[in-house]
């Protein structure tokens, strides 16, 4: 056998049986040299997780929409909030025990395939989801616009259009640098609602005496109210699911992603119950649907004062929301090209920002045509729908693959959740049709 010296002055004997160790060696040395392919960055832990979700939530959804729901189901509004937050938590539920099991992005495409097998159906479902983040963020947009207004008169467009690419290039910069922001402004968004709370506090008075009035009957018209109202408000809730698609950037996602999405349903269905009964306590139901700006419109009305804090406030909730939609939709067209179920020009991840740039460019793209295209209230309906669909496939997926571990009590739930979620689509198609 030939042999070679190593600088110890021992021997390496290379048997010809075995003529691929040392280039193994050597290859093995050099790759460890050569710059890895760029992955996403682990940056979140709980608590920038549960600000993330708050404020992906939380968004534009409470700001801009409240009037809107006031203006469907009256006295009624606080029942519909609570009608979608029963939606969201069943649906929580399954997202939690599904994101502590497959921990991806492109969450509920992974979802779906490991319940059903079936490609074609997770690949709808995770176009699905991408699509409803960029219609959601159209709708923010709106939002933003309505807020914006208060202040300056400039034309819709120009704001639409500005304010898209600036949220952009944030998306862009990097997820730990964009969580951060949205933790920020989060905060300032749970201090905006608390300071409305705040100034129509005294309003609860009048609940003893008006409490009457919120109780629904067994009316089929003051039903289909709150329903409409709920389909609408439901939007106010969208966001926890968005959560699952940054999982590959969570320290730690098979304990972190349950606890927080958990968490952050639980905050937001406290201020909005408290702040939907309190907004009709206050104001009557078809001003506040006629407000673009309500919280504002409540503010003012409550204090006197000019809506200035109160506005900027919303304007930022509205940011927040459109940074979020952003980064899911491009997250989840990143975990699908990742799959091979897109062309991998999706899944390119930039070794700088390690974020996957032309994903987000596409979103933003696209967000610019809906938002222009089409006005708040089509879009948030349209979001609702189509998120409302995916929910009703994760709740059975989840049902269906706790069923195969044995898992029967968190089956229970999920396939209540699918039961539930399916009525409310069925009601809502039916009211859609036949009026």
């Amino acid at each position: 056998m030939p042999a070679f010296q190593d600088g110890d002055g021992g021997s390496i004997l290379l048997a010809r049986s075995k003529p691929n160790i040392l280039y193994t060696q050597i290859v093995s040395s050099f790759l460890a040299y050569m710059p890895a392919t760029p992955t996403l960055r682990r940056s979140l832990n709980l608590p920038l997780l549960v600000f993330y979700g708050v404020g992906t939530i939380m968004g534009a959804g409470i700001y801009a929409l409240i009037g809107k729901v006031a203006g469907m189901s009256g006295m009624h509004t606080p029942v519909a909030f609570l009608v979608s937050a029963v939606l969201s938590a069943l649906t929580g539920y399954s997202f939690a025990v599904l994101s502590s099991r497959f921990p991806v992005s492109s969450g509920e495409a992974r979802y779906i395939f490991e319940a059903f097998g079936v490609r074609w159906l997770s690949l709808l479902v995770g176009l699905s989801v991408a699509v409803a983040g960029i219609i959601s963020a159209g709708a923010i947009i709106h939002g933003f616009v309505g807020y914006f207004q208060v202040f300056f008169s400039v034309p819709a467009p120009v704001i639409i259009i500005t304010i898209t690419v600036l949220m952009g290039l944030l998306a862009i910069w990097g997820i730990k640098e964009s969580a951060l922001a949205v933790a920020v402004v989060t905060v300032v968004e749970v201090v905006g609602l608390l300071i409305i709370i705040g100034v129509t506090w005294d309003n609860i008075a009048m609940l003893p005496s008006r409490f009457p009035e919120m109780i629904p009957s067994s009316d089929i018209s003051v039903w289909k109210g709150i329903l409409s109202g709920a389909f609408l408000s439901f939007f106010a809730f969208i966001g926890f699911e968005d959560m699952v698609n940054v999982a590959e950037e969570v320290k730690d996602p098979v304990h972190v992603m349950p606890r927080a999405i958990g968490l952050a349903i639980l905050v937001v269905t406290i201020l909005y119950c408290m702040l939907a009964l309190l907004a009709v306590l206050t104001l009557p139901a078809d001003v506040l649907s006629q407000s673009d700006a309500p919280l504002a419109l409540l503010y003012e009305h409550s204090t006197g004062a000019k809506p200035v804090l109160i506005t900027t406030i919303g304007l930022l909730a509205v940011l927040n929301g459109l940074v979020v939609q952003m980064i899911m939709a491009s997250r989840m067209f990143y975990g699908l090209s990742k799959a091979g179920w897109l062309p991998s020009v999706f899944s390119a991840v930039n070794a700088r920002t390690q974020t996957p740039v032309f994903s987000t460019i596409v979103v933003v793209v696209l967000i610019l045509i809906l938002a222009l295209a089409f006005p708040i209230v089509q879009l948030a309906q349209a979001t609702s729908a189509v998120i409302l669909c995916v929910f009703i496939l994760i709740n059975l997926s989840c049902a269906t693959l706790c069923r195969r571990t044995g898992r029967y009590g968190s089956m229970a739930i999920s396939f209540v959740g699918f039961l539930v979620t399916a009525a409310v689509m069925a009601l809502q198609t039916y009211s859609f049709f036949f009026g």
